[in-house]
C-alpha cells in the first residue's frame, strides 16, 4: 500500500476511528486502526469487538492499493504534531513508513489479515430520519442513561422504530427524557418490545460520525445490534442486554395540573443562581408557584440561603415541590436559550413535566420536602 493524504482530513476521520479503537486494549491487534486503500476509496476501520466503524477518507491519491494497521498512539500523535499539509503512508515489510515533507517514521505494523471484520450496511430494510433530528435525540436523551444500573437496562437510549415515527427515550429511574421525531420506514423496518437500546458509548460515536452537511441518515436494527449510517461512514454496535421499563407510564398524562411557559435562558439563569448555596449531596432546589412568579429557593447550614425570584404567567393555588437542580438543569443544557417550554406540575409529591413544542419530554421526579 502506497498513499499520499491531506493530513488535516486523515486526522480527522483518525480522531474518530480512534475512539473505538482503545489504544489500552489487552487484545494488542485492537488497539490499531486499519487502513484500506482501494483504487477508488480508502478506508479507516476500528472495533473493540462490541463497536466498530468505517469511515472513508477524502482527499487521498492511491498510488498502490492495499491495507495495513496503524497503531492509535503514535499514528494519532504523528497526525497531531505534523505540520505537512501531506503525508504519504507506504507499507514495506512489516513495517509501515509515514513520511512528511522534513519527517520520516518507520512503525512497525502487525498483519492486517488478522483484524477482526468491521461489518459494513448491507441492509434493505432500515429507518430513514433527518440527521439532524438524529443528533438531537441523541444530545437530549443520552444524559439520562444509566450504566450502572442492576435491575434494568438503563446504560444505553431506547429506539423505537415503526412506520413514519421515531422515538428515543433515556432515564436513569430518578428522571427520563424522551424525543420523538419523523422517520420513514424503508422494506418495512421497524423495531418490536423494548429491545432496541444502544449503548450511550455508541451512540456518541454516531453522533460524532454525522458531518456537517449530512441530510439524512440510515438506521437499522437488528436481533443483537444495530447500524448507522451515514454518507461517510458506518457505525456498528451490540444492543444492550436486559429489559427495559414500561417508560410509557411514567409520563404523566392528568386533568388537574397547571401548565406555566417559561423562556429557557432566563430560567436557567435564574436556577444557577439559586443553587450556588444549594447542599452539594442532596442538590435539592425549592420551587415554590405563586401568582406571577416562581421563587427558587435553597438554604444550607454552612454555604447560606438564596432566593431567586423569576416572573411566571401562573393563577392558581401555590404549588411547593423539590426538585434536584442538576436534573432540571441537564435539561435545560441541551436547549437554545431562546426555547420556549413549559412545565406541568400538580402537587408536591407528583412529578414534573417539562415538554417543547418539537416532540421533547422530560420528566424529573421530586425530593422530600422538608417540613
Amino acid at each position: 500500500m502506497k498513499i499520499t493524504c491531506d493530513r488535516e482530513k486523515l486526522a480527522s476521520a483518525f480522531q474518530i476511528a480512534a475512539t473505538v479503537a482503545n489504544a489500552r486494549s489487552p487484545k494488542e491487534i485492537l488497539q490499531n486502526v486499519k487502513i484500506e486503500a482501494a483504487e477508488d476509496r480508502v478506508t479507516l476501520m476500528a472495533t473493540d469487538m462490541e463497536t466498530g466503524i468505517r469511515i472513508d477518507v477524502e482527499g487521498v491519491d492511491v498510488q498502490n492499493p492495499g491495507r495495513a494497521l496503524l497503531p492509535v498512539a503514535r499514528v494519532g500523535l504523528i497526525l497531531r504534531e505534523s505540520s505537512d499539509q501531506q503525508l504519504s503512508f507506504e507499507t514495506v515489510g512489516t513495517e509501515t513508513v509515514v513520511e512528511g515533507l522534513n519527517a520520516k517514521f518507520n512503525l512497525p505494523s502487525a498483519n492486517p489479515d488478522e483484524y477482526p471484520n468491521v461489518v459494513g450496511f448491507e441492509e434493505e430494510a432500515y429507518h430513514e430520519l433527518a440527521a439532524r433530528l438524529f443528533k438531537e435525540m441523541v444530545k437530549r436523551t443520552s444524559f439520562a442513561t444509566d450504566a450502572d444500573s442492576s435491575r434494568y437496562a438503563l446504560g444505553g437510549v431506547l429506539m423505537e422504530m415503526t412506520g413514519e415515527e421515531i422515538l428515543a427515550v433515556g432515564t436513569d429511574g430518578r428522571r427520563l427524557a424522551r424525543m420523538q421525531g419523523p422517520g420513514k420506514s424503508v422494506g418495512g423496518h421497524q423495531t418490536s418490545g423494548n429491545t432496541t437500546i444502544i449503548p450511550t458509548k455508541s451512540l456518541s460515536l454516531m453522533e460524532r460520525s454525522i458531518g456537517d452537511k449530512e441530510e439524512t441518515v440510515h438506521i437499522a436494527s437488528r436481533s443483537n445490534d444495530v447500524l448507522l449510517r451515514t454518507s461517510r461512514c458506518t457505525v456498528y454496535s451490540r444492543l444492550v442486554e436486559g429489559r427495559y421499563p414500561n417508560w410509557r407510564q411514567v409520563i404523566p398524562k392528568r386533568d388537574n395540573s397547571v401548565k406555566v411557559d417559561f423562556n429557557v435562558g432566563p430560567f436557567f439563569n435564574a436556577i444557577r443562581q439559586a443553587a450556588i448555596v444549594a447542599d452539594t449531596e442532596t442538590r435539592g432546589l425549592d420551587f415554590e408557584f405563586g401568582q406571577g412568579s416562581l421563587v427558587l429557593s435553597a438554604k444550607t447550614a454552612n454555604l447560606g440561603a438564596s432566593r431567586i425570584e423569576f416572573p411566571i404567567s401562573f393563577v392558581g393555588d401555590t404549588i411547593r415541590m423539590k426538585l434536584d437542580y442538576r436534573y432540571v438543569s441537564d435539561f435545560l443544557r441541551v436547549l437554545e436559550p431562546e426555547t420556549t417550554c413549559t412545565v406541568d406540575i400538580s402537587s408536591s409529591t407528583e412529578s414534573a413535566l417539562f415538554t417543547t413544542e418539537d416532540g421533547y419530554a422530560y420528566v424529573v421526579m421530586p425530593m422530600a420536602l422538608e417540613r
